[in-house]
């Protein structure tokens, strides 16, 4: 029977790598300060020390990073490597977008790159243009990659064990804001669950709420303020954005025929601009009101904390903006 402890966050991220290198020899962790630190935020603690030589440091090089990652791939290894911020990726596009996704295409299936990229984005006060930009609409946009937002502790440990067992290369995108919130109980299984699949965090009928990652909590918080205004609002947490879940959000819509698409990352662009035109598609006759849009400004993060509370949507921009879809 699986075992279940009370984990934060980031706790669950490293009892979830500590399952993979576990159950699988072939697994191998490696990044900047990812072994005797234990990674800058902790996620990889203890695990250098519980399994020598499979948890290790490399250079400063993002390029050389992901490109050995490919490679290792290739020769029957699973890498899980970490990318401190999601902004430093842009450093291997290369060796992501045109070399891991490609693998399985290039060699018609011969070879995969079962790798697991983990990082993390997003704003938080003090954080920098250059260490807080919310990047998940590239990797989305790629085929071959696989790309996850996980928002619970739950999801923080499911959804990396599933990305550590798939066969294509999976963009795990984790968000600091989260990593030493609240514990939860956490179910530690072996099994890893099918990739894909989003889950209804608040149930309504008024209007569909469709977010992932961090500002997840906040759209629920957003949709309990207008239970007095007689709005009931269905939050569903995208989780993977490839795979997406069109069916549960078709339904959804297709039910409430009101849509708001909510993340952190700036409009133009963003994953949210496929969500709503997707949900135009597939629902247009069941749609009472416009899709709408809920993100960040296009402009670069200020480090202050009173201006990015002027980028960032906020819980009263949510309600805003979910009142007018609700009364359209």
């Amino acid at each position: 029977m699986p075992e279940a402890r009370r984990l934060s966050y980031i706790e669950s991220v490293n009892a979830a790598i500590g399952q993979c290198l576990a159950t699988d020899p072939s697994a191998i962790v490696f990044g900047e300060d990812v072994a005797k630190p234990g990674g800058v935020f902790g996620a990889t603690k203890g695990l250098a020390t519980q399994f020598p030589g499979r948890v290790f440091d490399t250079p400063i090089s993002e390029a050389a990073i992901l490109g050995s990652a490919v490679g290792a791939a290739m020769l029957g290894l699973k890498p899980i490597v970490e990318i401190m911020w999601v902004d430093f990726s842009l450093v291997a596009l290369d060796q992501i977008v045109n070399q891991a996704a490609n693998v399985r295409y290039v060699f018609n299936g011969t070879l995969t790159a079962p790798i697991t990229i983990r990082t993390q984005q997003g704003a938080l006060p003090g954080s920098c243009a250059q260490h807080s930009q919310s990047l998940e609409a590239i990797f989305a946009h790629i085929p071959g990659l696989r790309v996850c937002l996980p928002s619970t502790p739950q999801d923080a440990y499911d959804l990396l064990v599933a990305a550590a067992a798939a066969a294509d290369p999976v963009v795990v995108i984790e968000h600091r804001k989260l990593y030493f919130g609240p514990k939860d109980d956490v179910t530690l299984s072996d099994v890893p669950q099918p990739l894909g699949g989003a889950r209804v965090r608040r149930h309504g009928s008024s209007c569909t709420a469709v977010t992932w990652g961090a500002i997840t909590n906040d759209v629920i918080a957003a949709a309990e303020l207008l239970v007095v205004d007689g709005f009931e609002i269905e939050v569903i947490d995208a989780r993977w954005l490839a795979p997406f879940d069109w069916d549960m959000v078709g339904a959804s819509v297709a039910r409430t025929g009101r849509c708001l698409v909510v993340h952190e990352a700036n409009v133009t662009g963003g994953f949210g601009a496929e969500v709503a035109a997707g949900v135009s598609e597939r629902c247009f006759h069941s749609l009472d009101a416009p899709v709408r849009r809920l993100g960040a400004p296009d402009l670069r993060m200020p480090a202050a904390p009173t201006l990015q509370a002027a980028v960032v949507p906020t819980v009263a921009r949510i309600v805003e903006q979910l009142r007018q879809s609700c009364q359209e």
